[in-house]
């Protein structure tokens, strides 16, 4: 049995602590709103980027995870969740005489700038046209310079239970589609605390993952599908605007799990299909 501290124990963390439970291990989850947690996790109040503020730290922490998100989509609220909360929770790990294992980040895509339907892996080169991208790029290089062994893995679009905003806009008539091909990646909630698990405890991993099912998409694919298994009308041409811009200004391309796959790790939801599948079969119609 292991000592896991999970800093930004939410949507994912909250997952992947229910797996490392069954399996036996200690938990422990860093959020503000401990009472949030999954049963069974040990709560350590506060905000990562204040480590001053945390409790103590259990007195063997062998594995830690960093997954936060940010309160809000401003710059601001990223370099404070992505950098101050990353730098603050390496601090609070030394300043308790911690030196875990392995550490895993939970990083995104949008370090990837390319936007033309491109074929992406570990290795490609990373062109951030965003200060979302900017910002997790900065952390990745702040985690690999800690001096502890760590794995990054770059998520898509995580979607799951209580995140079904797509099907919900399919029901409601709203999908739109783009003129052109727009290709999205995404993975499933338990596949992404799966991937993260999985990463935890290999006896021998790479320091980068991509974080994605086994089926990059077009986006008009995914929205044909949903439809028809949904039974409503097709998604309509989109229609000139702000909003179009803004969807626009969102990269195109595909994402390749080949590494995670590779590792020995299975998806349980290797695409949109049997991901949203399981959504719609247990989601009321409204």
């Amino acid at each position: 049995m292991a000592q896991v501290v999970i800093a930004g124990c939410g949507y994912v963390g909250n997952a992947l602590a229910g797996m490392l439970l069954d399996e036996g291990h200690e938990v422990f989850g860093i959020r503000r709103d401990v009472d949030q947690l999954a049963e069974g996790v040990s709560g350590i109040p506060g905000n990562v980027a204040n480590p001053s503020e945390l409790g103590p730290a259990p007195a063997r922490v062998e594995y830690a995870v960093f997954a936060v998100g940010a309160d809000e989509g401003t710059e601001q609220a990223y370099r404070k969740a992505y950098l101050d909360g990353l730098a603050g929770f390496l601090q609070w790990l030394a300043d308790e005489g911690q030196r875990p294992k392995r550490i895993v980040m939970a990083s995104s895509t949008s370090v990837y700038g390319q936007r033309r339907g491109e074929p992406i892996d570990e290795d490609s080169p990373t062109h951030p046209t965003q200060f979302r991208g900017e910002t997790l790029l900065s952390s990745e290089g702040l985690v690999a310079a800690s001096g502890l062994s760590s794995v990054v893995v770059r998520f898509g679009g995580i979607y799951g239970p209580g995140r079904t905003s797509v099907i919900d806009r399919a029901r409601q008539g709203l999908l739109r589609l783009r003129p052109n091909p727009h290709f999205t990646n995404r993975i499933h909630r338990d596949d992404a605390a799966g991937l993260i698990r999985h990463l935890l405890f290999h006896t021998n991993p790479d320091p980068m993952y991509l974080g994605v099912d086994d089926h990059p998409s077009d986006e008009a694919e995914v929205f044909g599908w949903l439809t028809k298994e949904l039974g409503v009308e097709p998604p309509l041409p989109e229609e000139e605007g702000a909003e179009v811009t803004r969807r626009r200004a969102v990269g195109s391309k595909r994402c390749s799990n080949r590494r995670a796959r590779e590792t020995g790790y299975r998806f349980r939801y290797p695409s949109f299909r049997e991901g949203y599948g399981e959504l719609i079969r247990s989601s009321p119609s409204r």
